[in-house]
């Protein structure tokens, strides 16, 4: 146990700090801690562990060397806690503070993260990465150590909401649709000396459609080529009326 020392060693030591002693006395409320200090420590029932306590000497007694963390420092004693404290409490965890974490469970929708707060952060399959994701195994596993940035925290509904995506460099997102535009782009050198735009615009012909113009032309074709006969007949049926008719009609001549 140390010694004592003034009071200036007190004002050094911080909450949450781990700190030896030796217990002196036990009450009703709580137990009596030697610090080696100016100020006692002393721990409530309550604090002496995570499950209710009815008797204080069922958990210390008296003489009994503790390990303890303080809680708070006040004018007439240090209050401690022989539970140990969260890493993060609840006004320590603020947006945009990058925090460090286990992975602790893996759901369809996302992963949680144990920050040392009273409940695991979750990071949302959508803030894993840039660009997507299937499922959350293709980016973390259970045990891996993570590091996030706080997006979000709801005290009433004890929700933590994290971001790997957030401290991670925005790389562009390569699509099927941009891959699918390159390959096209590779195609004849008719369509590379096209404008993009004109090469997109051009429409991609069925089996139907490209058998229902080649009818449409066989019977275009097919038509002129009977107008063009009866056109012919008509021409050679008229020349013979008028050989007919002049015929009819020629002035005699002397015999």
């Amino acid at each position: 146990m140390a010694s004592k020392t003034d009071s200036a060693s007190i004002s050094a030591i911080q909450p949450k700090e781990k700190i030896s002693g030796k217990v002196v006395k036990t009450t009703l409320a709580g137990a009596i801690v030697d610090l080696g200090q100016d100020l006692p420590g002393v721990i409530h029932i309550s604090q002496l562990q995570k499950d209710p306590v009815n008797r204080v000497e069922d958990v210390v007694q008296v003489g009994q060397d503790v390990e303890a963390w303080v809680r708070r420092i006040k004018k007439d004693r240090v209050e401690l806690t022989l539970v140990e404290p969260l890493a993060l409490e609840w006004n320590e965890i603020k947006p945009e503070t990058v925090v460090k974490g286990k992975v602790v469970r893996l759901e369809s929708y996302g992963a949680f993260v144990d920050i040392g707060a009273e409940r695991p952060g979750l990071i949302h399959i959508s803030e894993m990465a840039h660009g997507y994701i299937k499922t959350p195994t293709e980016v973390v596993h259970e045990g891996d150590e993570v590091e996030a940035v706080v997006l979000d925290v709801n005290r009433r509904k004890k929700q933590i909401r994290l971001s790997m995506k957030a401290l991670q460099a925005d790389v562009p997102e390569i699509t099927p649709a941009k891959v699918e535009k390159k390959r096209r782009g590779k195609g004849s050198s008719q369509k590379e000396s096209m404008p993009a735009e004109a090469v997109d615009k051009q429409p991609e012909l069925t089996a139907m459609e490209i058998a229902w113009r080649e009818a449409l032309a066989r019977a275009e074709a097919k038509d002129k080529e009977h107008k063009d006969k009866h056109s012919k007949t008509s021409d050679k049926q008229e020349q013979e009326d008028i050989l007919n008719r002049t015929l009819e009609h020629r002035i005699p001549t002397g015999s």
